[in-house]
């Protein structure tokens, strides 16, 4: 079995770490800004605690991380305490954090002047995804580290794939980022459509997920979304983060996303309405606060 350390065990993590733990049977030590949760892990799955990133690190065969966002990241990487400075030669960092694609490269050229390998392997699926270790992972990186990594990934995916160099997992999942705007967006607009026109939304909904319309959002958001319940996962928050970052990235590749960018402008006026840890789907609310001030 492996030494692994576990870096971050927030809503995804938490789980995802277990999984590794439950269903690889490895060998692991967690690391957590919040001693209580690294507490509360040990006391569920086993294991030990470190005090920081680095001793966390020492001596792992595999670093798996999942925290907030790119200073996150460099601070559990690079900053003083930071893992890399005790990577083992050999090693594999393994990140699933949704961050840029800037710092994914620059990780990944960080571990190798260190002897160790870097994969940028965000995630999507949400928190019933991790919970339920089905996820689908978005890898950039070597090859040779994916092989290695693969079979602890796969603990916590359904699905896992290697998409190119360093810096393609962040890519691709921004693209995953921009299909589910433009996609929720057009889903609160059917149904606020469908409430107008006086129709039947079930019977509506039941009617089009069996056509060319179906979606995941579809299948598993459209009833909450319809009662104005949105504690679903995913927080707008954390969107409006992901989706700077595909904004950022598209000014420098030269993309353009124009939807992607008007339905940033949309979550920030659900943020302006106090839904800020409301999901992803209550762009509807939106439609219906504008709706009822015309």
């Amino acid at each position: 079995m492996a030494k692994v350390a576990w870096i971050g065990l927030g809503i995804m993590g938490y789980p995802m770490a277990g999984h590794i733990r439950e269903k690889g049977g490895h060998d692991l030590v967690v690391y957590n800004r919040t001693t209580a949760k690294a507490d509360k892990w040990v006391a569920q799955y086993g294991g030990q605690k470190a005090a920081s990133p680095h001793e966390a690190a020492e001596g792992a065969d595999f670093v798996f991380c999942c925290v907030g966002n790119d200073d996150d990241l460099r601070e559990v990487t690079l900053g003083p305490d930071g893992a890399f400075h005790a990577l083992k030669q050999g090693a594999v960092f393994i990140d699933n954090t949704t961050a840029s694609a800037d710092i994914a490269r620059e990780l990944d050229a960080a571990a190798r002047a260190r002897g160790a390998g870097f994969l940028d392997a965000p995630v999507s699926g949400g928190q019933s995804g991790a919970e339920n270790g089905i996820l689908t992972v978005m890898v950039g990186g070597a090859e040779g580290d994916f092989e290695k990594a693969h079979p602890l990934i796969a603990c916590y995916a359904r699905q896992v794939r290697l998409l190119g160099p360093a810096g393609a997992g962040q890519l691709t999942k921004m693209v995953n980022q921009i299909c589910i705007a433009g996609l929720l967006e057009g889903l609160a607009e059917g149904i606020h459509f469908a409430a107008k026109a006086g129709l039947d939304i079930p019977a509506v909904m039941d009617t089009i997920s069996k056509g060319a319309a179906q979606s995941w959002q579809m299948e598993n958001r459209w009833e909450t979304m319809m009662k104005g319940e949105f504690d679903f996962g995913f927080a707008v928050d954390w969107m409006r983060k992901d989706l700077a970052i595909c904004l950022g990235e598209a000014r420098r590749n030269g993309a353009h996303l124009p939807v992607t960018a008007l339905v940033d402008q949309f979550y920030s006026e659900v943020q302006a309405m106090g839904g800020r840890r409301w999901d992803t789907s209550s762009l509807i609310a939106r439609l219906e606060r504008v709706a009822a001030n015309t």
